[in-house]
């Protein structure tokens, strides 16, 4: 008896993680707009009664979607920022981040949700919420690299943890809208720059 619940649970759980893969692949390609209950089921090969039976709705869904690939990208900027231990170190594995986003389509999820607020204001607290993370995390990665420079005093790290989040969000819209990297790859060289001369400076 405890056997066959262990496996009607996993079976439940490798289903859930199904609608949600779908539901990332769908709106990766297809927008928010495209997000309905019938495409996202077209795209995971399942009926769209199991979305409503495991999640209720198409934007709790979406939600469960976001929080998806949203903890699989801030364990992995994690990780990586935890080898870092210099401010050029730090923009050089930022930019490596940032490509694997843009490959992977996280931040095309975020955006599209976010732009969804507009039409469903009761998103927004929830797209707040989930954001909140990556501004905590970015106020920590920035008092431990400032720590000892110049800059720890007059620049809050609160204030630099949003505009880095924000700075990041509208970075990957810009690219999006024009359809190429190179304003980036250009904005993050000149911050690798800009790190080493403050670098030389502290020293």
């Amino acid at each position: 008896m405890a056997r066959t619940a262990r496996r009607g649970r996993r079976g439940s759980q490798d289903t859930r993680q199904r609608i949600v893969d779908a539901a990332l692949d769908t709106l990766k390609h297809e927008g928010f707009t495209g997000a309905s209950a019938r495409t996202i089921a077209d795209h995971g090969g399942f009926t769209q009664a199991l979305i409503f039976y495991h999640f209720g709705t198409v934007n709790h869904l979406l939600l469960a979607a976001l929080d998806e690939t949203s903890a699989r990208r801030l364990a992995a900027y994690q990780t990586a920022v935890e080898q870092t231990k210099t401010l050029p170190e730090l923009l050089q594995t930022a930019a490596r981040l940032y490509r694997e986003d843009l490959a992977a389509g996280h931040i095309t999820v975020l955006n599209e949700l976010i732009g969804a607020c507009l039409a469903y204001p009761e998103l927004r607290p929830e797209i707040a919420a989930r954001v909140q993370p990556w501004v905590g995390f970015a106020e920590d990665v920035i008092q431990r690299t400032l720590a000892d420079g110049p800059l720890a005093e007059p620049i809050p790290s609160r204030d630099a943890a949003f505009a880095t989040v924000a700075l990041y969000l509208g970075m990957q819209m810009l690219t999006h809208l024009n359809g190429d990297n190179t304003a980036t790859d250009s904005l993050f060289a000149t911050g690798e720059r800009v790190a080493a001369l403050l670098t030389t400076l502290q020293s």
